[in-house]
């Protein structure tokens, strides 16, 4: 059976989908590249589910334009949950995402508790 967007809307029902998506390195490399080529960065980058430490619904979505900010930038983890962290990422693990290496950053307190946010762009 063919699925179809209402179709998937009505099987969602009354859930979040939280949807991440990662980019895809080709494996090849460009010509002449001499096969250095770093794959590209994904489109977003960010965190949910068991990336969030005691998650409870936090999600957290980084675009790719701020990979290359040179200063650091905060972030709402709020997500689906009922209040809201937020994560600063400085500019050098900025910078380290864009390599396709993961970071983690500690979140504000909210509620009584903190997280640790693992962030990636894989």
């Amino acid at each position: 059976m063919k699925m179809t967007r209402k179709r998937f809307l009505g099987l969602a029902g009354g859930t979040t989908v939280v949807l991440l998506v990662h980019g895809c390195g080709g494996g090849g490399s460009s010509a002449g590249d001499g096969g250095t080529s770093m794959p590209p960065a994904s489109d977003d980058c960010g965190a949910s589910g068991a990336e969030i430490s005691g998650n409870h619904g936090h999600a957290v979505t980084i675009a790719e334009a701020d990979l290359d900010a040179t200063t650091s930038q905060s972030y709402s983890i709020r997500g689906t949950a009922d209040h809201d962290h937020t994560i600063t990422l400085t500019a050098a693990m900025l910078a380290t995402l864009k390599t396709g290496t993961s970071v983690v950053a500690t979140s504000s307190s909210a509620a009584g508790h903190m997280h640790d946010v693992t962030v990636s762009c894989s």
